[in-house]
């Protein structure tokens, strides 16, 4: 087994990488773990052990993955990140963008703020739109960032009960289904979620390399 620890680095040789991902979002969660080969294993903070509800107080979700990130390696020195994750609309400037969760209260509910989008989104020919997912790794404590982007349209209607968030808004380019209308394996074909974890799965292998080299 490889393990990664504050000081040491990776040791043996077998690769399994445990990363804790600083979230309570099981969905978010459950959609990475789909697309991970055997040598990784993603653990919520719930399963770590770990009860903290981190804050989002900046204006990019660069910073806001890059804190939780931060937060949760100070606690534990181990391997970790932080995801965050906003639906850029066109022309909404941008908008709900860092603020997706809570777009319309505190109380982060997805309804509530696919309705607020909806309203807001009434009467509007350029439907242009993109998820952009950041996600912030912490190794021994220097930091890396991973970038996924996903382009694509909303609809005037909500259509399909899978996913989460504005996933029965969204259809992506190149697709007639919206988010919520794909089974997990169909949404990976497009994911600005699966794009920005390639990329980390990517930097792990290539570092594990660098290491059995050295």
């Amino acid at each position: 087994m490889v393990v990664f620890s504050k000081n040491a680095g990776i040791i043996n040789n077998a690769f399994m990488l445990q990363l804790i991902f600083a979230t309570n979002n099981k969905n978010k969660a459950a959609e990475i773990n789909a697309t991970l080969e055997n040598e990784f294993r993603i653990i919520t903070l719930k399963e770590a052990g770990i009860d903290i509800d981190i804050p989002e107080p900046f204006n990019t979700i660069e910073e806001n993955a890059t804190e939780k990130a931060n937060v949760i390696y100070k606690l534990t020195g181990k391997p970790c990140f932080g995801e965050d994750t906003g639906l850029e609309i066109e022309i909404l400037q941008g908008a709900p963008g860092v603020k997706s969760a809570r777009y319309a209260g505190e109380e982060k509910s997805d309804d509530k703020n696919i309705e607020k989008v909806l309203k807001e989104m009434e009467g509007k020919k350029n439907r242009k739109a993109r998820f952009k997912t950041v996600i912030a790794l912490n190794l021994e404590g220097t930091a890396y960032s991973f970038e996924g982007i996903c382009e694509g349209t909303i609809i005037a209607t909500k259509r399909g009960i899978n996913g989460f968030g504005y996933d029965p808004i969204f259809v992506p380019l190149n697709s007639d289904k919206t988010f919520a209308e794909m089974e997990m394996w169909e949404k990976n074909k497009y994911s600005h979620r699966k794009k920005a974890v390639d990329k980390l799965i990517r930097f792990l292998i290539s570092m594990k390399k660098e290491k059995e080299i050295k």
